[in-house]
């Protein structure tokens, strides 16, 4: 890559993370494109030769977002491990890609907000990683790894602890992260039997 063209990258790269910013911050609709150029420090010519509207450069961060949290639930393989490995990997990029959490941040508002751009509402409707993971977690129950109960609910938890997680890190980054152990004990089949009374 030559001089010019990392610069070129590097100035794209700056727009996308001043407006990762605004919009985690403030929302979809409350953030305008002169906010964007402002924070980017950038000529608002720049920005649309870059970016030809709002909506692209949003649905940029939304399909950059997709691509970090796309993981394959149909793999072969414990699903113990595969869980492991989803988190292991979503741990190692909260810690050395500062933008990952505030990905995860905009992805959850992006998912309660009807007033996103078509596109971006369309990629949104792909990701459902709680109801793509219910077969894996029916597949480790039946192995008897993962505890038995409902696999929707179970599905919830270990989302909703990931996403709160990454939220955390978005807002703070200084924190301690958990261990992977943590997070796959919610799932993890106790030694003991489960629901026996002492």
């Amino acid at each position: 890559m030559t001089k010019r063209e990392e610069q070129k990258e590097q100035r794209r790269n700056d727009i996308l993370n001043a407006a990762l910013d605004l919009f985690v911050k403030n929302g979809y609709g409350a953030t305008r494109i002169v906010d964007i150029v402002e924070r980017a420090t950038i000529s608002m010519g720049l920005l649309f030769h870059y970016f030809g509207s709002k909506e692209q450069l949003y649905h940029e961060l939304i399909r950059k977002g997709y691509d970090t949290i796309n993981f394959d639930l149909t793999g072969e393989g414990s699903p113990m491990t595969i869980f492991g490995g989803i988190a292991e990997r979503i741990f190692k990029q909260l810690e050395e890609e500062p933008n990952t959490g505030k990905l995860f941040v905009l992805l959850g508002e992006a998912l309660r907000n009807d007033s996103i751009p078509a596109a971006s509402k369309e990629l949104m409707a792909h990701i459902h990683l709680v109801d793509r993971s219910v077969p894996l977690i029916e597949k480790g129950q039946a192995l008897g790894e993962i505890r038995q109960g409902d696999s929707l609910a179970l599905a919830l938890v270990f989302w909703d602890a990931i996403q709160g997680i990454a939220e955390r890190v978005a807002v703070n980054p200084e924190m301690p992260s958990p261990e992977v152990n943590w997070i796959l004990a919610i799932l993890r089949k106790e030694s003991s039997q489960e629901g026996e009374k002492p």
